[in-house]
C-alpha cells in the first residue's frame, strides 16, 4: 500500500532532524549553522523544516534523559547515527506525545535505508518497543538533564551546586516566546493572548508561527527575550541622543534604541547579519544608520551612549539553544574573553565626555561579566560603574552584583517561565 503524504513528510522531517543531531554531536556544529538550503533540511517545506528543527532541539535538550532510558536496553553504546535514531524515538514516544507505532515504523524505515544503521534496524525496532512499554511515566521520573561536565564543573565553582541545579531545571523547561513592543500598548497582551512581564516584555506561552501573529506585518513588536531587552532599559536612551549599537545584529536592541527616539548607528562585522537588521528595521518602520565594519576598526567618536552586546559564549541562552553545550567544549572561550576586553577599551574611546557605555553579554560565566567589569575599572582610572542606572522597573535589586552590574540567570522568574542568562553593567567616564 502506498504511503500517505503525512507518512512521507513525517519521515522527511525525522530524517532531517537526525542529520541535525549528527551535525551537532559528531561535527560540533550549531543548529543555526545548518539551516540553509545546502544544510540538512534542504528544501523541506516550511512546516516540515520547523518540525525537524523542533525535534532536533528537544532531543538535544533531553539527551541525558533519553540515554538513561536507553541504557538498560543496550549491551554497548551504538554507533552515533544509530544512537541518535534511538534518542529521537525515545523523545518522541516519551515526551512528545507521538503514537509509538508511527514513530517506530518511521525510524525503522529510515534505519533500513541508512548506510550506518541498516544492519541495526531490528535492534532499533526492539529497543524502541521496550521504551514504549516504559512510556512517559519512566521519562517523567528522571531528573532534569545536567550540563556537560566541561561546563558544569565551572558553573558549580561559580554559583554552587544548588543554583546550577535550578538553572538545569530551567534549561529542561525550555523558553516561552517574549516580545518587545514598539510602543507601550497594553491591548497587545489581550490580542496576542500573552502576559506582561514585570519589566514590560510580553510573554506568549504558545506562539505558533511568529510571522502569522497579529502585529507582525505592521511591525508592532519583535521577538526578544525579556533579559535581552534589559540592557537598553539600563542604557535609558533619550530622544535625540547619538547612540552606537556596537555589535548590532540581529537588531532587537537597535530597534529598542530607535523606538526611544535616539539617533542610532548600528554596526556589525557581518553583511549577512546586518541584512537582518535592515529587514527588521524596515518591518517595524524604524530607522538607524547601518554600518558594516569591524567594531575595533570603527573610529567615529562623540557618542552620548554606546551599547556593547559583546560576542560571547552564549551560555546564557542554553534554554533556547540546547545544542550549544554539545557543539562547544570551551576551547575557544579564552579568545572571546580577550576580545571582550579589547572591545570595552575601544568603545570607551568613542564616547563623548561624560558619556555612558552599557556592556552586556548573554553569558553565565563571570569571566564575561563581573570579572570583565572589575578589570575594566582597574584599567581605566576615573571610570565608574553606575549602579543607579540599574534601577529599572521589574528588576529585582537582589540581582545586583558587588562591582555594580546585574547578573540574570535562567532560574530567575521560574514561576513565569525563566529568562536568559545575562550580565549587564553601565560604565561612565569622569
Amino acid at each position: 500500500m502506498a504511503k500517505s503524504a503525512s507518512d512521507t513528510q513525517g519521515i522527511a522531517a525525522r530524517r532531517a532532524a537526525l542529520r541535525l543531531l549528527d551535525g551537532v554531536l559528531d561535527e560540533q556544529r550549531l543548529l543555526s549553522e545548518m539551516g540553509g538550503e545546502a544544510g540538512p533540511m534542504g528544501r523541506l517545506p516550511a512546516p516540515e523544516r520547523a518540525r525537524a528543527q523542533r525535534l532536533a532541539t528537544e532531543t538535544l535538550r533531553h539527551l541525558e534523559r533519553a540515554d538513561k532510558l536507553l541504557g538498560p536496553h543496550l549491551r554497548k553504546r551504538p554507533a552515533l547515527p544509530v544512537h541518535n535514531i534511538l534518542r529521537l524515538g525515545t523523545y518522541e514516544i516519551c515526551a512528545d506525545g507521538a503514537a509509538p507505532h508511527g514513530v517506530i515504523n518511521a525510524l525503522v524505515e529510515i534505519a533500513r535505508k541508512g548506510r550506518h544503521s541498516q544492519h541495526q534496524a531490528g535492534m532499533i525496532n526492539a529497543v524502541l518497543r521496550r521504551i514504549a512499554e516504559a512510556g512517559p511515566e519512566a521519562w517523567a521520573a528522571l531528573p532534569p538533564p545536567k550540563m556537560p561536565k566541561w561546563l558544569r564543573k565551572q558553573m558549580v565553582a561559580d554559583y554552587g551546586k544548588q543554583a546550577v541545579e535550578a538553572m538545569e531545571a530551567a534549561h529542561a523547561n525550555g523558553a516561552p516566546l517574549d516580545l518587545s513592543l514598539k510602543a507601550d500598548a497594553p491591548e497587545w497582551a489581550e490580542r496576542l493572548g500573552g502576559t506582561r512581564l514585570p519589566t514590560g516584555s510580553l510573554r506568549l506561552a504558545e506562539a505558533g508561527q511568529v510571522s502569522a501573529l497579529p502585529g507582525y506585518a505592521e511591525g508592532a513588536w519583535w521577538v526578544q527575550d525579556a533579559a535581552a531587552a534589559l540592557p537598553v532599559k539600563v542604557l535609558a536612551p533619550q530622544a535625540g541622543e547619538k547612540v552606537l549599537d556596537l555589535c548590532a545584529a540581529p537588531g532587537g536592541k537597535t530597534m529598542q534604541l530607535a523606538a526611544a527616539g535616539a539617533e542610532v548607528t548600528a554596526l556589525d562585522l557581518s553583511e549577512s547579519r546586518m541584512a537582518r537588521v535592515r529587514e527588521n528595521l524596515a518591518r517595524t518602520r524604524l530607522s538607524a544608520r547601518c554600518v558594516v565594519q569591524d567594531a575595533l576598526e570603527f573610529s567615529e567618536g562623540g557618542f552620548d551612549a554606546i551599547l556593547l552586546d559583546a560576542p560571547c559564549t552564549a551560555t546564557g541562552t542554553i534554554r533556547r539553544h540546547p545544542d550549544l553545550p554539545h557543539a562547544k567544549d570551551g576551547g575557544d572561550f579564552p579568545a572571546l574573553f580577550a576580545l571582550q576586553e579589547r572591545l570595552i577599551d575601544h568603545a570607551l574611546t568613542l564616547l563623548a565626555p561624560g558619556g555612558r557605555l552599557v556592556f552586556c553579554t548573554c553569558s553565565l560565566l563571570p569571566d564575561e561579566g563581573e570579572i570583565q567589569v572589575e578589570d575594566a575599572l582597574k584599567r581605566h582610572p576615573g571610570l565608574r560603574s553606575d549602579s543607579a542606572a540599574l534601577a529599572v522597573p521589574g528588576v529585582d535589586p537582589a540581582w545586583r552584583t558587588p562591582e555594580g552590574g546585574l547578573r540574570l540567570r535562567p532560574d530567575y522568574w521560574a514561576d513565569l517561565g525563566g529568562m536568559d542568562g545575562f550580565y549587564i553593567a553601565c560604565l561612565r567616564q569622569a
